[in-house]
């Protein structure tokens, strides 16, 4: 009997030991377990995948409504803008005519007013120098009917 004969029978009652304490139901128990272990792993793995594919799907949704929303905003400041400019200067101009408009009454009525005191100065002056003259020329009764009837046709005149 040589060793590799009691190595053969120390391998068998190895064998009748393990397959004796059902070694082999638990090791496939513990490998099945581990393979549903893994299986549910998984499944749950594919899960989370497919739930982050749809939050990202999700995201990216609003992302681009957002980017639309940002995007009509932006329109609808420069249309404002626009709009209000364009008011701008239609005010602007419209003031800038009104302010026109005063000043070009404000001239004419200046000047109405320098014409009239130039016509009261220069009626004035005329008066006065014909009393003058007539005072120097017409003596007695007939200067002052003169006078008289002068100052009269200029009042008529004038009125």
């Amino acid at each position: 009997m040589d060793d590799s004969f009691w190595a053969l029978i120390g391998l068998i009652l190895f064998f009748a030991v393990i397959i004796y304490f059902k070694v082999p139901g638990f090791v496939t128990r513990a490998l099945d377990n581990r393979a549903d272990a893994i299986r549910r792993e998984l499944e749950d793995a594919r899960r989370l995948r497919e739930e982050a594919q749809a939050l990202l799907a999700e995201y990216q949704r609003k992302r681009r409504d957002a980017e639309k929303e940002a995007e009509d905003i932006v329109a609808q400041a420069k249309a404002d803008a626009e709009a209000m400019t364009h008011e701008a200067q239609t005010q602007l101009e419209e003031m800038v005519a009104r302010r026109a408009a005063i000043a070009e009454a404000k001239i004419a009525q200046a000047e109405s007013q320098a014409v009239a005191q130039v016509r009261d100065v220069a009626a004035n002056v005329a008066i006065s120098a014909a009393e003058t003259v007539l005072a120097e020329k017409a003596t007695g009764a007939t200067g002052k009917k003169l006078i008289d009837e002068s100052l009269a046709s200029l009042k008529t005149k004038f009125n």
